[in-house]
């Protein structure tokens, strides 16, 4: 057994509910519920395709594929890609909005229809290792070894870009590009039959939460892109993790995701390091030139306040939580409360949400950004979250909760 056994064990069951928890497995069954009811629905391996504009410039086209087929769908799909339009499409990470990375104008609508930053960096989202040949032109002992022991997965790595290969779009002007290869037959299967690199960052409005669900994508782009392909709820819930593999075997860790430094420590022969802007208070809001998405701006935000309540001891997190839930509640806000299943009894707010148990954060992974997007569906105003520990994945939950929360964070 190589190193990522274990890992991959653990998308695979993700992607069939082995290791989500019950909360989780819920959320995927009352997803699948919805989409067997839908009036829209074809049967299984058939094309089921609607429209849904929301009175934008587009007529954004979705696909609802089932189980392994949907080979029409997927080629429908892929010629949008080809033909330079923008396709939302689910990976086992979060929901990805795909262009053609060789393409000025298909990344440009990616800007456009996230109202993202332009020195905001994409990934590079590839089906088959031999379309690395023309996209970098180096790859060291190191990284190499990290595709081997992580690729397909939520892994993203920083290499240097061939001249030409991408658009500068893409690469934000530097010198690198950032690569992955998902764990997802359906991207995978698009990819490949769209025959191009695919520049994918998450398929939401900028700053908003992530899309774990094409629904999540259409609330946010309709209108906006061209197609949504749905291919149900993601599995790991968080973006991929990025790292640049130095010459020398050391890893940086430039965004922490899917996979984790403990992970990454069992390849890299020099250690794993973060980078310094993922270790400052405010985050990374001052660097000229991020190197990785995620890194710079406040992201993954509710429309509310979120604040992050961080302590030793729990019962004193607890008695925290529950004062400023009532202070809240006195200036007339619209409280909310997203908490660890062990902690749940201690709190009373308007809405009440569960991150799974403390030790199980693959759960937390998995609900945050729903999780978020369900306080502005109930038009939650003030929203306090338990903090949990940074170890294992619970630095990739941490690391999204504080850029949710602009690094808000009460310390009791």
């Amino acid at each position: 057994m190589n190193d990522y056994d274990e890992a991959k064990k653990a998308i695979k069951e993700n992607e069939t509910d082995g290791t989500l928890g019950e909360g989780a497995k819920r959320d995927r069954q009352a997803e699948q519920d919805r989409r067997d009811n839908s009036s829209d629905e074809g049967s299984r391996n058939t094309v089921s395709s609607k429209v849904w504009n929301n009175g934008g410039e587009h007529r954004t086209r979705w696909w609802d594929i089932n189980g392994s087929g949907g080979e029409e769908a997927i080629a429908e799909a892929a010629a949008v890609l080809a033909s330079g339009g923008t396709v939302a499409f689910p990976t086992e990470t979060v929901y990805g909005l795909g262009a053609d990375a060789r393409s000025t104008a298909a990344v440009e609508s990616i800007f456009a229809a996230k109202g993202r930053p332009s020195d905001n960096p994409l990934i590079v989202h590839i089906a088959d290792m031999k379309q690395l040949d023309g996209l970098v032109t180096e790859v060291n002992e190191t990284a190499r070894a990290l595709m081997e022991a992580y690729w397909p997965g939520p892994l993203t790595l920083v290499l240097p870009a061939a001249p030409g290969a991408v658009s500068p779009r893409v690469t934000a002007g530097l010198s690198t590009v950032a690569v992955r290869m998902p764990a997802h037959d359906v991207a995978l299967r698009l990819i490949a039959a769209a025959g191009c690199p695919v520049a994918a960052p998450s398929a939401n409005r900028s700053g908003r939460p992530s899309p774990t669900l094409a629904q999540h994508v259409g609330e946010d782009l309709a209108g906006a892109i061209d197609g949504i392909v749905d291919g149900g709820p993601t599995g790991v819930g968080l973006e991929s993790t990025v790292v640049e593999a130095g010459p020398d075997g050391t890893v940086i860790v430039l965004r922490p995701g899917g996979i984790t430094a403990e992970q990454l420590a069992r390849i890299a022969p020099r250690g794993v390091n973060l980078d310094p802007a993922l270790q400052g208070a405010g985050g990374a809001q001052d660097i000229p030139a991020p190197k990785s998405p995620g890194m710079k701006y406040t992201h993954y935000a509710p429309r509310g306040t979120l604040r992050i309540v961080r302590g030793a001891a729990a019962e004193a997190v607890a008695a925290r939580i529950a004062a400023e839930l009532e202070a809240a509640s006195q200036r007339g806000e619209v409280t909310g409360v997203l908490a660890f299943d062990e902690h749940l009894p201690h709190y009373r707010a308007d809405c009440v949400l569960s991150l799974g148990s403390v030790n199980a954060l693959e759960t937390a992974a998995h609900r945050l950004y729903g999780a978020l997007r369900r306080f502005d569906e109930r038009g939650v105003t003030y929203m306090l979250a338990e903090s949990c520990p940074e170890d294992g994945l619970g630095a990739a939950v941490m690391n999204r909760l504080l850029k949710a929360a602009g690094h808000d964070v009460i310390d009791v």
